[in-house]
């Protein structure tokens, strides 16, 4: 669900103070997304939001809710928009954010 070598990649990258401002500024701008997915859908920007929400979870390793999102992404890009799987995407977000928060204090103790 969580790929925790790509988050160890990145913070070492970028720094342990620089990673805490990724972490915070990714979740600020995912839950704007998956607010909007959640409340108001819009059919004819679920790609764009799909690929937008699909790259941020990729680079900070929610694996699994990047996949259900290309997912998505590919379906609305084909004019399938109205067989997106939305409950299923919200629910690996929810997933992922949970163990992401939960575990993410003991990966990287001093």
């Amino acid at each position: 669900m969580i790929d925790w070598d790509r988050i160890a990649e990145l913070r070492e990258q970028i720094g342990p103070d620089d990673f805490d401002e990724v972490v915070d500024l990714f979740l600020d701008e995912v839950a704007e997304g998956i607010s909007k997915l959640r409340h108001s859908p819009e059919k004819q920007d679920l790609e764009a939001q799909l690929h937008f929400l699909k790259g941020s979870a990729l680079n900070l390793g929610f694996a699994d809710f990047s996949e259900k999102c290309h997912a998505g992404e590919r379906q609305a890009a084909n004019g399938h928009s109205d067989q997106i799987d939305l409950p299923a995407i919200l629910s690996s977000f929810d997933a992922s954010r949970h163990l992401f928060l939960e575990e993410l204090p003991n990966r990287f103790v001093a």
